[in-house]
């Protein structure tokens, strides 16, 4: 148990850490191609978000209705379009970790909302939920900014808007079709007597998943502004990362055996 758990942290430090650069290739292709490449980019990169599709997974998690799904979604894709495009051709910018880390903050928030906590826990109505997922595009939008800024985006203002406006558009694909999956194994699952029995405990699930990138955002978010407390950068931090869960599992097998 403690070496799943580990393991866990492992995966999400290291696929959070390669999630806040944008490579040096991808750099290039940019700066070689044009308006398609961003709409390209910017559909891979929400399949690849997995924060932001554990969200968009939160909301409609118990939506039934074509009209229902159609308006929390719409007002999810407003607000994170209104911050990917006028931040990134604003140039405002903030630490991604942070950003991340409360992007990680409404994964908790949803699910612990879908499983009525603020009626159960703290006897309370919980807040009005389109105006928190439009809340929560807002901030999901402001972190897709921030790697989006991470490209060369041109020199003339409309070009700027034009690679901006690619990049949203590819997000809205990569959104659709991540939602159409979504969809699907949702709709067949909600016919299964099991769907009833475990839709609590899977997004009790999402909860952990989401304080654990909490975590990893704040980890990484101490090494971009007191990276000189810790004494290696990041690479190096990884490595020993690394090291201790190799240790822990000879540990582990040694007091199994």
């Amino acid at each position: 148990m403690r070496i799943a758990f580990f393991s866990i942290l492992l995966f999400l430090l290291n696929t959070s850490l390669c999630a806040h650069g944008i490579s040096e290739a991808d750099k290039q292709m940019m700066i070689d191609g044009g308006n398609l490449l961003y709409i390209w980019l910017g559909t891979t990169h929400m399949l690849g978000g997995y924060d932001h599709l554990l969200f968009l997974l939160g909301v409609v998690f118990f939506l039934t209705t074509t009209k229902d799904i159609v308006k929390f979604v719409t007002v999810f894709t407003i607000g994170h379009s209104i911050t990917l495009i006028f931040a990134t051709f604003m140039g405002i910018n903030a630490n991604y970790y942070l950003i991340d880390a409360v992007i990680a903050l409404s994964v908790i928030y949803k699910a612990f909302d879908n499983n009525k906590g603020f009626e159960n826990y703290l006897q309370v109505k919980s807040p009005n939920l389109l105006v928190m997922v439009l809340l929560f595009g807002l901030i999901h939008g402001f972190g897709l900014s921030t790697r989006l800024q991470q490209l060369p985006l041109g020199e003339q203002d409309l070009d700027i808007l034009l690679h901006i406006i690619s990049f949203n558009i590819g997000v809205e694909l990569g959104q659709i079709i991540a939602l159409i999956f979504m969809l699907l194994v949702l709709n067949v699952w909600r016919k299964m007597k099991s769907f009833m029995h475990f839709s609590k405990i899977t997004n009790d699930f999402l909860m952990l998943i989401g304080f654990l990138l909490f975590l990893m955002q704040m980890h990484g978010y101490l090494h971009t502004v007191n990276e000189e407390e810790f004494g290696f950068n990041r690479d190096e931090h990884f490595h020993i990362h690394q090291e201790m869960q190799i240790e822990e599992e000879t540990t582990y097998v040694h007091d199994s055996l």
